[in-house]
């Protein structure tokens, strides 16, 4: 199995690698050591289809090469979201590729494996647009009306009891933090995304699989659930109570072994004074709002199809810090997007300066297939994007830069995630995985080992990294 994109793929793969090991198939860790590489895609962004494509073609290139166990690469296989985007479009344009499947075949896959050894040739998909597949009630909603990837899943995990459609789900990397899927799709329309057109409408998972599910991955040693979903703001609306989230954390946070939950995705419009109450004051739960703004000029945003102006999101920042005033906030914006006007930008610029974010994400516009931007007049010139990019990404790596030095003094809570002799490293509260920079311990307690929760003062900074000095190990 091969992920690419964000972390709701990676969800995605383990419960496909749980799917074809339950059907007998071994899991390797080289491609080289293979007969199938399973590619999970992504299809968000031109440079992720890129990388997709770019990955698929080098797994290609190892069929019919034998490994130093003679293992001979048969097949290479496309899933995921690129996969599910363009179907027989992407199977014709890269022959290269045995099948690709889309995420009506995830039931089935260890079969669909297994037919595709066996010579036998995979019709691709023909893409829908998943937004009409759903049911309007969420009564009427079940796995036997659409494929959403992470629903329909009674348990979680090899052993456990079942009393309809199941799937286990097998740990990829064993770290001590694991994304948790709450849901899947996204009603927004936001005028730049095709997501919602491939991943579907927003559809809440159960509160009581959430909870299994977290039960079961802590029993797999994690120490740091990661709710993820492409809107967790819109967790439970569907389900008929739009503060699911709300009650959800404290029980997430109760799990024996888990000592800490992170939210990730807030939409900024829909993140109400109870939710950021809930995640400010619930023990266990990080200090920590990944909140999705995209631009701060309120004219730029009503042409994206989404709300706000600088006063609010400064408000809600205000809100944000008065409740956890040393809570971690990072965002992303999209620069360049049609008819952004240089006030636009300088809206935006003046924005990112007031906020004091800990992380920030700069990409550039791109048209993206079957959105509505793709069509609006006022695009800018390439050149003209890459400088506004360029701005901003610079502003931005010196305003974290300087939100990180304020930190100098402050305790903070640190998941230790490597161990290399007298080096640990990990994350702070306010440290998301993978994007937000890391914390380097100067020393390493005795018995110190990873998922470890060490508490230490930060002494110095790395650009967004921290520094810090343990003082000793946190109970949870």
């Amino acid at each position: 199995m091969v992920t690419l994109g964000c972390a709701r793929n990676e969800v995605d793969s383990e419960e496909l690698a749980g799917q074809l090991e339950a059907g007998g198939f071994v899991l390797v860790e080289d491609p080289a050591d293979a007969e199938t590489v399973v590619v999970n895609t992504c299809g968000f962004v031109e440079a992720a289809k890129k990388d997709s494509v770019d990955t698929l073609l080098a797994a290609a290139d190892l069929k019919g090469d034998p490994s130093s166990e003679g293992t001979v690469t048969r097949s290479v296989v496309a899933v995921g979201c690129l996969a599910e985007r363009y179907g027989a479009e992407l199977a014709t344009s890269l022959p290269e590729a045995d099948a690709v499947l889309g995420f009506d075949d995830y039931p089935d896959i260890a079969d669909r494996l297994r037919s595709i050894l066996a010579g036998e040739k995979h019709a691709a998909h023909t893409p829908t647009d998943r937004r009409l597949l759903l049911p309007i009630s969420p009564v009427e909603r079940g796995a036997s009306d659409v494929v959403v990837p992470g629903h329909g899943l009674e348990t979680i995990g090899a052993g456990a009891p079942s009393t309809g459609p199941r799937a286990v789900r097998r740990r990829l990397d064993g770290g001590p933090m694991a994304p948790l899927k709450l849901a899947s799709g996204c009603d927004r329309r936001c005028a730049f995304c095709a997501i919602p057109s491939f991943r579907g409408s927003f559809v809440s998972r159960r509160p009581s699989d959430v909870i299994t599910e977290g039960r079961w991955l802590a029993e797999q040693g994690v120490r740091e659930l990661f709710l993820v979903s492409e809107n967790s703001t819109s967790y439970g609306k569907d389900l008929g109570d739009i503060r699911l989230l709300e009650t959800l954390l404290p029980e997430l946070a109760a799990i024996e072994g888990v000592a800490r939950v992170r939210v990730s995705y807030l939409q900024p419009a829909e993140t109400r004074p109870g939710l950021v109450t809930a995640i400010a004051q619930t023990p266990g739960v990080a200090d920590y709002f990944d909140l999705s703004f995209q631009h701060a000029s309120a004219t730029v945003l009503r042409r994206m199809r989404r709300f706000g102006d600088p006063d609010s999101f400064l408000t809600l920042l205000d809100d944000v810090r008065r409740q956890a005033p040393a809570a971690g906030v990072r965002s992303n914006f999209i620069v360049g997007f049609p008819g952004e006007s240089e006030a636009d930008f300088e809206t935006l610029c003046t924005f990112v300066a007031d906020a004091r974010l800990d992380a920030v994400g700069v990409f550039g516009y791109s048209d993206e297939d079957g959105t509505e931007a793709a069509a609006y007049d006022g695009k800018l010139a390439d050149e003209e994007i890459a400088e506004r990019v360029e701005h901003l990404t610079g502003l931005a790596e010196e305003l974290t830069a300087q939100r990180a030095e304020e930190r100098v003094g402050e305790t903070a809570v640190v998941l230790v995630e490597t161990l290399d002799g007298d080096i640990a490293e990990g994350r702070a509260a306010c440290q998301g995985p993978e994007v937000d920079g890391s914390t380097t311990l100067t020393t390493v307690p005795v018995g110190t080992r990873v998922g470890d929760m060490i508490e230490a003062v930060v002494i110095g900074t790395e650009g967004v990294d921290l520094v810090a000095d343990p003082i000793r190990i946190a109970a949870g």
